[in-house]
């Protein structure tokens, strides 16, 4: 399942054990992410990258675009 989420929405997904993905550049997602984001880089984003995803759990895919 695809969709939009909003705050509320993650926070409750994170609560039943949902895993955030940040996918801008690592020396962005060092300056600032969210609690309990992994970094995953969307130039990096593959079959390789996604290996340690637990397939079981949703997954939250977000970036910060300055808008």
């Amino acid at each position: 399942m695809t969709g939009s989420v909003h705050r509320d929405d993650v926070r409750r997904l994170m609560a039943q054990g949902a895993q955030l993905v940040e996918v801008l550049p690592a020396a962005e997602y060092e300056d600032e992410h969210l609690p309990g984001a992994i970094s995953i880089p969307l130039k990096t984003l593959g079959p390789e990258t996604i290996a340690g995803l637990d397939r079981a759990r949703p997954v939250i895919v977000y970036c910060w675009d300055g808008l």
